[in-house]
């Protein structure tokens, strides 16, 4: 049975399902990949190097009556991405979401960047993402379903993330192209987090601040984006759409 039954309006079901989610091991993929595991699918757990998280995430999904893998893979490594939908796909028997969570935020100051530093961003955030969706329009089932993490970075100006900010840039553009490209039988969109969860090492005084300026008074939390997640992946007739949830910040402007 595919995700979403053509003309019927109904909304996608998750349980039985499986799911792919990269950069499961921490911070807002792990609470995608556990949420979506909640929710009955079988869920794949991506790591890079979050070893002992990737593992905590899938004994979560585990607990909760789910059922998950843990695949390594590096995904700045030009031919991991395919090959990590491949056995993804194999350990399933098929796919029906893919949710391209890993990537990298680094402050690079113009003036500072390196080649080094630009390769490796544009590498996890925006060919791994591509090569992954590639690869998954092989074997995602009928109205299987590719959700995207983008960032506000792609709608605002971040003098100290310009490479993060055109990656993710880039990463809207991908989603909107792909959602033309594969349609009907697959749905992408993209969630463009605001001031979610803070780059580790941001103080105390940061966060204060992004709250007041926020107009919804607050920072947000990893549901907000699961919420985002959910939504997408069981609205059957939305695509090619970037989902921004960021508490009113880019209004601002």
């Amino acid at each position: 049975m595919s995700m979403a039954e053509s003309g019927t309006g109904e909304r996608v079901v998750l349980a039985g399902r499986s799911a792919l989610v990269t950069g499961a091991g921490r911070r807002i993929g792990r609470a995608m990949a556990e949420a979506l595991g909640q929710r009955g699918m079988a869920v794949v757990v991506h790591y890079s190097a979050s070893n002992a998280g990737a593992h905590e995430t899938a004994q979560a999904i585990e607990k909760a009556g789910g059922r998950a893998h843990v695949i390594q893979a590096d995904l700045l490594e030009p031919d991991a991405a395919a090959r990590l939908v491949r056995d993804a796909a194999d350990l399933c028997g098929g796919l029906d979401l893919v949710v391209n969570s890993a990537a990298t935020m680094n402050c690079t100051p113009i003036g500072s960047v390196t080649t080094d530093q630009w390769d490796d961003i544009i590498a996890l955030n925006l060919r791994a993402p591509f090569f992954i969706a590639q690869a998954a329009a092989a074997v995602l089932r009928q109205g299987g379903s590719i959700i995207n993490m983008a960032d506000l970075a792609a709608f605002e100006t971040w003098p100290g993330y310009v490479p993060h900010g055109i990656s993710k840039a880039g990463v809207v553009q991908m989603t909107r192209a792909l959602a033309r490209a594969l349609g009907p039988a697959i749905r992408v969109n993209a969630i463009a987090p605001g001031a979610v969860l803070l780059p580790d090492g941001w103080d105390e005084a940061t966060a204060t601040r992004l709250a007041s300026t926020t107009p919804l008074r607050r920072l947000g939390e990893p549901q907000d984006v699961v919420d985002a997640l959910l939504y997408l992946a069981t609205s059957p007739y939305v695509t090619g759409q970037t989902l921004i949830v960021d508490g009113g910040r880019e209004v601002r402007h």
